[in-house]
């Protein structure tokens, strides 16, 4: 159920982060003021919780890592989400499991198996099934730049899957889980300014980027606790690949908003990521 829950979450996150990229808005802001709304209820949650806050160095270090790796990877996202659609966007950001295979065999010495490289294979099928230029989403004049927004939305795959990795090491090595999701937050604030003054050179908040800030902080907030809650209760092998199936959510939820639309291509590439999501989960059971 929590998985589930936190999959629904990241569903609805993704689509507002293409509904925000539509329109020329400062994603840095954006991220700005979701780490806030995240900060203040992850404050919340662990002034009402059981667990005492642990605050040490192995935490911070850690903490500290992930949160640049989550914060990168959102910020590149929503960059790559301006010119191409949430339904590439969103299953190439939501196969980092691919990347927290690789990683985990690279840096923590974790087996490649035959079923592994299976789901590895199958993700890159999937993703070139829906590798193409969305015509509702550039120009003509600009379909030349569709790579470069491609490679975004690959790179911050690879941040989100460096986030799974080094937050699995943290937890390896007894770093507090509260301690790390804090600072996560307050990387995304730090990071979002930093990137709204010095990549975008504006940081300005408005009625909208404060709404938009708003219902987005609260989603982030849900998606990290409740597959939080669901590695807490069960299986992590099967929990974390379940929820990390968002992008079929996502990928309806556009089709029904009309964001673009639906053929048999998006129908065959959500079955085969489906299916590598499913084969790296049979390798880690």
């Amino acid at each position: 159920m929590y998985a589930l829950l936190s999959l629904g979450s990241a569903g609805l996150l993704d689509v507002v982060y293409k509904r925000y990229s539509r329109k020329t808005r400062s994603r840095g802001t954006y991220v700005f003021g979701i780490g806030v709304v995240w900060c203040v209820l992850q404050s919340a949650a662990i002034a009402i919780g059981e667990e005492a806050l642990i605050v040490d160095a192995t935490s911070i270090r850690y903490g500290l890592f992930a949160g640049l790796c989550l914060t990168l990877s959102n910020l590149l996202l929503l960059e790559s989400l301006t010119h191409i659609n949430i339904s590439l966007g969103s299953t190439v950001y939501r196969l980092n499991t691919i990347g927290v295979v690789v990683m985990a065999f690279l840096f923590l010495g974790e087996a490649l198996g035959g079923i592994k490289l299976l789901g590895v294979g199958l993700g890159i099928v999937a993703v070139g099934l829906l590798y193409r230029p969305d015509p509702t989403a550039m120009s003509e004049e600009n379909r030349g730049r569709f790579l470069p927004f491609f490679l975004m939305a690959v790179a911050a795959s690879l941040f989100r899957a460096g986030y799974g990795v080094i937050t699995r090491g943290g937890i390896v090595h007894q770093a507090d889980p509260q301690t790390m999701l804090l600072l996560c937050a307050l990387s995304w604030i730090v990071g979002g300014a930093f990137y709204a003054r010095l990549r975008e050179g504006r940081f300005r908040l408005t009625k909208k980027k404060v709404g938009y800030a708003l219902v987005s902080g609260v989603l982030v907030f849900l998606v990290v606790d409740f597959l939080m809650l669901a590695v807490k209760y069960g299986e992590a092998s099967i929990v974390i690949p379940i929820a990390n199936m968002s992008f079929v959510m996502a990928m309806l939820l556009s089709v029904v908003l009309r964001f673009e639309p639906f053929n048999l291509r998006k129908g065959a590439a959500m079955a085969v990521a489906c299916l590598a999501i499913a084969a790296l989960t049979m390798a880690a059971g």
